[in-house]
């Protein structure tokens, strides 16, 4: 394979996939040797869609009789605690226990290589490169690329994949494809809830799998000091209801002494983003994270008015257009800084709902 795979580069119009590269996945998978090896990646500091789509079609790996199987992601090989119960973390691996030449090499939720750390060279070693996404902002890396961005998760993907292998869902794989699926569109709450969502839930929920008891487990709760944690946080958060061309940003940013002071890890900081969007005065909400002294992991959300991918783009990161982030270096304030620039270019008067005060768009609802 060629080097030219680890580039990343301004991605195509958005389409779904098509038959050809369906045929082509297919085909890489069932052609695999009885010895083949497989090895799995999603992005750094997997989330629910991240490990559970990679989980979940590992086990549906494992139906067809797939052998030697190995899942990992690059960094510290911490799986968050709200997810340590989920059926195939054994398929999980330190990066840097991972095939360094595996036959295929399987690409989960990632949308850029950049988000493959030290695995990206796997890429080239691999016999072959499989890529399944549902990012619009997915470069289209590796070889075959399964990337639909009109899907609301990359479990999405994961489903109709394992259908054309011919693999029937189980409570695993399902419990699996469950966490992503609720994961990516806020337990069902986001608008790319679709009737095909409520659907594909439907087809999950069939195998006897508990929706309560995964949603108490994943999203509602969380250690006592991550709640204190989040009381300063949320204490210093900023509005600035002038920003992002008149729609409003409201933001915050967590410290690593915060972490520290509180005892706590850095998985409990995601579901921050939740309370700092629901500010009523502000279409575009942002959280900053610190990874080190001069790094930061971003998270931005928008109620409609912004594009909060095209802002993440330009700032090196991907996402969608109401949820997306990118790796900020600097201080808190120089990011914030270009947070607000990007904000006033996307702001700038366009089509319907681009650039439009909130007001105006909350009175046409």
């Amino acid at each position: 394979m060629s080097g030219a795979l680890l580039t990343d580069v301004s991605p195509p119009a958005a389409e779904q996939p098509t038959e050809a590269e369906w045929a082509a996945a297919v085909s890489a998978i069932t052609r695999l040797p009885a010895d083949g090896r497989v090895l799995l990646i999603c992005h750094v500091n997997p989330d629910g869609d991240a490990l559970g789509s990679m989980l979940g079609f590992g086990l549906g790996l494992r139906q067809l009789g797939v052998r030697h199987l190995q899942a990992t992601f690059p960094g510290r090989p911490e799986v968050p605690e709200p997810l340590q119960a989920m059926p195939g973390l054994d398929l999980l691996v330190p990066a840097t226990a991972a095939d360094p030449e595996p036959d295929l090499v399987i690409c989960f939720d990632v949308a850029a290589v950049s988000r493959l750390g030290d695995l990206a060279d796997r890429l080239d070693r691999a016999g072959a490169a499989l890529v399944l996404d549902h990012h619009a902002s997915n470069t289209r890396f590796g070889g075959i690329h399964l990337v639909d961005p009109e899907a609301a998760a990359t479990s999405v993907v994961v489903e109709k994949l394992l259908v054309r292998l011919g693999v029937p869902l189980d409570a695993g794989i399902a419990e699996c494809l469950y966490i992503a699926l609720a994961t990516d569109t806020g337990s069902f709450r986001f608008d790319m809830t679709t009737p095909a969502v409520h659907e594909m839930a439907a087809r999950l929920l069939a195998t006897g799998i508990s929706p309560g008891q995964i949603s108490r487990r994943i999203f509602d709760t969380r250690p006592f000091g991550a709640v204190r944690l989040y009381g300063d946080v949320l204490g210093r958060t900023q509005l600035e209801p002038s920003a992002a061309g008149g729609v409003g940003l409201v933001w915050t940013y967590a410290t690593l002494a915060d972490l520290a002071r509180h005892g706590q890890r850095p998985y409990t900081l995601e579901p921050l983003i939740d309370s700092v969007r629901c500010t009523a005065e502000a279409d575009v909400s942002c959280v900053l994270k610190q990874v080190t002294e001069a790094e930061w992991a971003v998270s931005m959300r928008s109620k409609g008015a912004t594009d909060v991918s095209a802002v993440a783009v330009a700032l090196g990161g991907g996402g969608h257009r109401l949820a997306a982030g990118f790796t900020g270096r600097g201080t808190a304030s120089e990011i914030v800084d270009a947070i607000r620039a990007e904000l006033a270019r996307a702001g700038r008067p366009g089509p319907a709902g681009e650039g439009t005060p909130l007001a105006d768009l909350q009175a046409r609802e």
